[in-house]
């Protein structure tokens, strides 16, 4: 993040603010345009051989195509979107944001030449704003709908699951939109989730070695062959008289012969003497 500063102290007075409402806007004039001529939308994609062809407005026309759905679904999508890119901009600046959208975008206008004659997708940018809200803010409580309350982690959870799965077994279209549009949460985020995990690892890791300690057999009488495990409440004392300086349990440590065969003896270990 060190080259950000470096860029936002350089560039920063040429950032554009509210990108998310200006996004917002396009996307509504182009749904409204659509429903009087459904040709137009397709005009508006970005598909990179039409645009070898010269159609030159195609990489810049994309990100107006509005979502293809009921108005009242397509209503809730904008709603959301501008309400975490304007809750990003406002925690990170808008020249942040800004490298935050423009490197998801560059991305994907890269990475659609790989399959020339398939059209690009400006959700999945939508989607990474939607996964670096959630990163930022787990327990925003996000009401579907406006009725049915959710932590947003989960929906991000869910959303990860499913590109997953995509990256997987889906189009090589899909998977290649999916790296495309993911690029810039981890330029943003890859750090601290790296942090993360090895912390998590850590954590695991000091987890098991106490249940380990907690589990170990520390005393074990030489002739009985009882443990602190098998028997909490027992006292065990190590015998100094012994070759070796065996255990033994509170019912043998008087009652037993003595060793003078060290190597006959294996010791369980130290502790207090006779």
């Amino acid at each position: 993040m060190r080259l950000l500063d470096r860029l936002e102290r350089r560039w920063g007075r040429w950032a554009v603010g509210n990108v998310t409402l200006a996004l917002v806007i396009g996307q509504i004039a182009c749904y409204v345009l659509g429903k009087a001529d459904a040709a137009a939308l397709d005009r508006l994609a970005f598909v990179p051989s039409l645009f070898l062809a010269g159609e030159f407005w195609r990489p810049f026309s994309f990100v107006f195509q509005p979502p293809q759905c009921h108005p009242v679904f397509a209503f809730f999508a904008w709603y959301l979107f501008y309400l975490m890119g304007t809750a990003l901009e406002h925690t990170w600046g808008a020249f942040r944001y800004n490298v935050f959208l423009l490197t998801g975008y560059v991305a994907t206008v890269a990475v659609a030449f790989l399959t020339p004659d398939a059209p690009a997708s400006v959700a999945f940018l939508g989607g990474s704003v939607f996964l670096a809200f959630a990163y930022l803010y787990p327990n925003f409580q996000l009401l579907l709908m406006f009725i049915l309350p959710v932590r947003i982690k989960w929906l991000a959870l869910i959303t990860w699951i499913v590109y997953g799965w995509v990256m997987i077994v889906g189009p090589m279209p899909a998977r290649i939109l999916i790296g495309a549009s993911v690029v810039n949460f981890f330029l943003f985020f890859g750090g601290d989730v790296a942090r993360r995990m090895w912390a998590g690892h850590r954590t695991m890791r000091r987890g098991v070695k106490q249940i380990a300690q907690r589990t170990a057999v520390r005393h074990r009488c030489a002739i009985c062959g009882v443990t602190n495990l098998t028997d909490p409440t027992m006292e065990f004392r190590y015998c100094s008289k012994c070759a070796g300086t065996p255990c033994y349990c509170a019912v043998h440590l008087r009652n037993h012969e003595h060793v003078v065969d060290a190597a006959s003896v294996q010791p369980a270990g130290r502790g207090e003497e006779e």
